[in-house]
């Protein structure tokens, strides 16, 4: 059954110095605050905004007087993407913020004319986002962190977490390109690393649930998890930790906060931060297809030790040192 789009309000506004001045004029020659509308198939605000907020606090920004912002989102389900991006449009934000592939690519098919900022789309270009990062194009930019580029060594990382890593199970949804390209990476880099993958393309989110209740550890040594939120794999896979104490590595450290072993990926939160930038220069009267996508170098490699204590995992003091943070 399709999932009910929801939507949450929340706003920021300019704090001191110049950009508040810049503020206020906006302000005052629309008549109203600017609205950024938000588009993700999470469940809510995400750390992505989170840190958009913070971004435009540092960059002199005040909440609840120069612009606002609405959160709509899809709950796991990317099939209501295209009609929450259209439904956004018909409330002509003045710019629309995304976070992941899938969100992305419903916003830049729903508008041509309201800018688009997106973050951690994966490969902008590849799915067609942008015609390059120097002079993107159209109405978007955005901060991306080359997650494909990351799959690799995120398996081999967990390779190295894992005392006789041999079988991987990689559940996703083939709908959603981005999980295509990933299973891709992880296939040839299993091949490389001499482990056994094992893919599972589902449809439906009963199909996901049922993927992972399934699944022994006596068969399976470890879970690799999709970027997309598609489906509530990453959900289904954080309960394989907990009920079949199976190792799980994710792409982002919200999960690995929150019942994963370990993440390797970008800090959403930094990307937040990053786009704030961008979203002053739209504001400011920069077109956003001129403006360069930048890339969010700070990767986070986190490590729940509750999670590995609880799983009888003794992880090697190398792999612990290399962690930018630990979990206890």
């Amino acid at each position: 059954m399709r999932l009910l789009i929801r939507c949450c309000l929340f706003a920021f506004l300019l704090l001191a110095g110049s950009a508040l001045l810049i503020a206020k004029v906006i302000a005052a020659e629309r008549g109203k605050p600017v609205r950024i509308g938000a588009l993700t198939d999470s469940w809510g605000p995400t750390p992505g905004m989170v840190g958009l907020r913070d971004g435009l606090q540092e960059l002199g920004y005040r909440e609840n007087r120069d612009f606002v912002i609405g959160v709509r989102f899809t709950q796991g389900d990317i099939s209501a993407l295209p009609e929450a991006a259209r439904e956004l449009v018909q409330q002509e934000p003045d710019i629309i913020f995304t976070n992941n592939p899938a969100p992305a690519k419903a916003a830049h098919t729903a508008t041509k004319r309201i800018p688009i900022v997106f973050y951690g789309a994966g490969d902008p270009v590849g799915l067609g986002l942008i015609k390059s990062f120097a002079r993107p194009g159209g109405n978007i930019t955005g901060i991306t962190d080359l997650d494909l580029e990351l799959d690799g060594k995120r398996l081999e990382i967990f390779k190295e977490m894992i005392p006789g890593l041999k079988t991987v199970l990689f559940t996703y949804d083939p709908s959603e390109a981005f999980s295509v390209a990933q299973a891709k990476v992880y296939r040839a880099t299993a091949r490389l690393l001499q482990i056994v993958l094992i893919e599972k393309p589902v449809h439906t989110q009963e199909e996901a649930q049922a993927s992972f209740a399934g699944i022994l550890k006596s068969d399976v040594q470890g879970i690799v998890v999709p970027r997309s939120l598609s489906l509530n794999i990453p959900g289904f896979a954080r309960e394989a930790t907990s009920r079949q104490r199976i190792p799980t590595m994710f792409f982002g450290a919200w999960h690995a906060e929150n019942g994963g072993l370990a993440s390797y990926g970008p800090a959403f939160y930094e990307s937040g931060r990053q786009a704030a930038r961008l979203v002053d220069k739209i504001l400011k009267g920069t077109n956003p297809g001129q403006i360069p996508v930048e890339v969010n170098n700070n990767i986070e490699f986190v490590i729940n030790l509750k999670v590995a204590n609880d799983l009888g995992i003794k992880i090697a003091p190398e792999v612990l040192y290399r962690a930018t943070r630990i979990i206890r």
